[in-house]
C-alpha cells in the first residue's frame, strides 16, 4: 500500500421526455437535502506515460472532445466496441487508440457536460435534483437518517448520475456516465499493500504490477500526496486529526493515502480563491471543479487520440456471434427519462465488457443463459463480493469536535488488516454544522461471495448475497472502534442508518468479481468459449481488494491490455 505514516422540500418537476438540454434552459426550486450522504462515497467504488499528472488551477468538469464523431447509428460496423466508460474501459480505449485501433464505446449513462439550470454541470449535494439518481424517483442516500430525521425526498424520474442498485440483502452504488465511478467516488487512489496482493489476484505477478503497471496506473490517474503541512492546519481536515488522535491513542497505524484531487485548486478553496467543490461537500452526486476524474485523464487522452467515440445513453442487451465473424450488438439509445427512445444493431471485431463488476456480470450471465453465447463457461457470474465494505460512526466528546467545514475528499486510513482483517477510511461527515462524530467506511477481510443467476420467469439476473454475510465484516470494523470506543469512552452512533441502527451493513460502494480473472477469463480477461471478447474492469477481481480498488482496477487493465495489443492484434 502507498502510504504515510503521520505524526503522533419543494422540487422541480422534470416533464417526460425532456432531454437534459431542455432541462438546462428553465428554472428550478431547488429542494432540501442533507449534506450527509456525501461522505457515504469517500472511498475510490469502479485507472504509460505521464498522463494526467496534478492539474493547475481549475480541473474542469468536462475535458472539450477533440473532434465531434457520430454515435453509433444502426447498421454500423467497428473493429472494437467497449461496453462501458469507467476504469477499465477508459484504459482500454486509450492504449488501443494508441496502438491505431478505432475504438468505439457504449455508455449507458449520461456525458455530463450540459450545466443544468444553476449553472454547474453536477447538482450540490445539499439539494439532489433531477441529476443526482439513476431511474428513481425518491432519492436513496446512503446516509439515511440524522438525529431522528429521514433525509431522502422526492426527485424527477431521470438518468441520474448515481445509481443505487437493489439486490437481495444489499444495495449496491455505482456512478452512471461517461466516466463511471470516477464521476461518483471520494478519489481515494490505494496501492494494496505487497503482502496483502496474492489474496487479491493469485494468478497475477506481483512483480509485474509494482513496478510497472501501478506505477503507470497512477501515473495515469494523476494521483498525487497531500502537503503534509497544510494538511495539518487545514480547518477542513480537523475531522482527519481527530481520527488519527484516536487511532494512535489505541495503538492503531494511521496511514495518509494519495488522492486524485487537485490539491492546488483544494487550497485554493480553502482561501475563498475560487468556487468551492470538495469544501462545499460535491462528491456523491459529482465534483464540479477540483477532481481528476476519468474525463480529465485516460478519457481526455483517448478521445485527443481521434480514434475513440463515445456514445452516451447507449445500453448494450445483447451481444453474439456474427455471420461472417465477429459479434453482432444490440443496443437501447435512452432518453433522458429512461424509456428506449431507438434500438440499434451494430458489428464489432473484438467486444471488451467494461461495464463495472455488476453490469458486466449481469450481462454475461444473462447472455449465457439465454443462449446468445452458449460457450461462456460455468465460472460466469461467480466469485462477487462487496469488498467487504461496513459503514458506521462515532459519538466523540465535546472536547473533539471534528469541525463544521471538513473536505469531502479523504487522505487517510486506521490500518489493522494484518492483526484484525480491517482497513478503515476516515471519511467526512460534511453537514455543514458541528456533529462532534466520526465517520468510518470499512474495508474487511471476508470469506463470503455471491454468485449471478438467470431468474427466466422473472426476465432478470438476481444475485444471492445474504445480508447476514456482512457479520464478518462487522466483526473485522469492531476490532478497531471497540478499542477506540474503550479508549476514549465513547459509544457508536445509532441515528445514521435508521434507527437504533449502529452499522452501515446494508451497501457496498466497491462491487468485485462475477467474471474471475483466469476462471471465467483466462489470466489476462479473454472470455473462455468466444474468441475476441474480453473483460477488463473490476469484475476480474474475486471479492476484495483490500483497499479501494479503483487503483487495481486500472492496473490490472493495463497489464492485461498491452498483453492483448501485443499478442492479438499485432500477430
Amino acid at each position: 500500500m502507498r502510504v504515510t505514516v503521520l505524526p503522533a422540500q419543494a422540487h422541480r418537476e422534470v416533464p417526460q421526455n425532456t432531454d437534459v438540454s431542455d432541462v438546462s434552459r428553465r428554472r428550478f426550486i431547488a429542494g432540501t437535502g442533507s449534506l450527509l450522504g456525501a461522505a457515504a462515497l469517500g472511498a475510490g467504488s469502479v485507472l504509460g506515460g505521464p498522463l494526467g499528472g496534478p492539474l493547475s488551477g481549475r480541473a474542469h468538469a468536462a475535458a472539450p472532445r477533440s473532434a465531434a464523431r457520430r454515435v453509433l447509428a444502426d447498421g454500423d460496423s467497428v473493429p472494437v466496441l467497449v461496453i462501458g466508460t469507467g476504469y477499465g474501459g477508459s484504459v482500454a480505449a486509450l492504449r488501443l487508440a494508441e496502438a491505431g485501433v478505432d475504438v468505439h464505446m457504449a455508455e449507458m449513462g449520461q456525458s455530463w457536460d450540459t450545466p443544468g439550470p444553476d449553472g454547474n454541470v453536477f447538482a450540490n449535494t445539499t439539494e439532489p435534483d433531477y441529476r443526482s439518481f439513476w431511474l428513481r424517483t425518491r432519492t436513496k442516500q446512503p446516509l439515511s437518517n440524522f438525529l431522528g430525521f429521514p433525509l431522502d425526498k422526492d426527485v424527477p424520474l431521470h438518468t441520474g448520475i448515481l445509481d443505487a442498485e437493489d439486490f437481495a440483502g444489499i444495495t449496491v452504488y455505482q456512478g452512471r456516465g461517461v466516466g463511471g465511478g470516477s464521476l461518483v467516488n471520494g478519489g481515494m487512489a490505494v496501492t494494496p499493500r505487497r503482502e496483502n496482493f496474492p489474496s487479491v489476484l493469485p494468478s497475477v505477478d506481483a512483480n509485474e504490477m509494482y513496478s510497472v503497471y501501478y506505477p503507470r496506473a497512477n501515473s495515469g490517474l494523476g494521483t498525487a500526496d497531500v502537503d503534509p503541512a497544510w494538511w495539518e492546519s487545514a480547518d477542513c481536515y480537523q475531522y482527519a486529526r481527530v481520527g488519527r488522535k484516536h487511532a494512535e491513542r489505541s495503538g492503531f497505524p494511521f496511514v495518509f493515502v494519495p488522492n486524485v484531487y487537485d490539491w492546488a485548486y483544494m487550497k485554493q478553496e480553502a482561501e475563498g480563491s475560487v468556487p468551492r467543490s470538495a469544501l462545499a461537500g460535491e462528491v456523491l452526486y459529482g465534483n464540479n471543479h477540483g477532481k481528476k476524474t476519468l474525463r480529465q485523464t485516460y478519457l481526455a487522452r483517448a478521445e485527443a487520440t481521434g480514434r475513440v467515440t463515445v456514445s452516451p445513453l447507449h445500453r448494450v442487451t445483447d451481444v453474439r456471434p456474427a455471420e461472417g465473424g465477429g459479434y453482432t450488438v444490440s443496443l437501447d439509445q435512452l432518453t433522458s427519462t429512461g424509456t428506449v427512445a431507438a434500438t440499434k444493431t451494430v458489428t464489432a471485431a473484438r467486444v471488451f465488457f467494461a461495464a463495472g463488476s455488476v453490469g458486466t456480470s449481469k450481462l454475461l450471465t444473462r447472455l449465457k443463459a439465454t443462449g446468445a453465447l452458449p460457450r461462456l463457461n460455468s465460472e460466469i457470474g461467480k466469485g462477487w463480493g462487496d469488498n467487504g465494505n461496513v459503514m458506521c460512526g462515532r459519538a466523540n466528546h465535546m472536547w473533539d469536535p471534528t469541525g463544521k467545514l471538513q473536505s469531502a475528499m479523504p487522505t487517510a486510513g486506521i490500518d489493522n488488516w494484518s492483526a484484525g482483517g480491517a482497513f478503515a477510511e476516515v471519511a467526512p461527515l460534511p453537514t455543514g454544522i458541528e456533529t462532534y462524530a466520526s465517520f468510518y467506511l470499512s474495508i474487511t477481510r471476508t470469506p463470503h461471495r455471491a454468485a449471478f443467476t438467470w431468474n427466466a420467469a422473472a426476465n432478470r439476473v438476481d444475485l444471492d448475497w445474504q445480508r447476514s454475510w456482512k457479520q464478518t465484516s462487522i466483526d473485522a470494523a469492531r476490532t478497531i472502534f471497540d478499542k477506540i470506543n474503550a479508549k476514549e469512552g465513547t459509544i457508536y452512533r445509532t441515528d445514521l442508518f435508521g434507527a437504533n441502527k449502529i452499522w452501515g451493513d446494508h451497501l457496498t460502494y466497491h462491487p468485485l468479481g462475477g467474471a474471475v480473472l483466469d476462471q471465467a477469463t483466462d489470466n489476462y480477461g479473454r472470455l473462455h468459449g468466444h474468441s475476441g471478447l474480453y473483460v477488463i474492469d473490476g469484475a476480474l477481481i474475486p471479492g476484495c481488494a483490500t483497499v479501494n480498488p479503483f487503483v487495481t482496477i486500472t492496473a490490472l487493465a493495463e497489464r492485461n491490455i498491452e498483453r492483448i495489443i501485443t499478442a492479438d492484434l499485432r500477430r
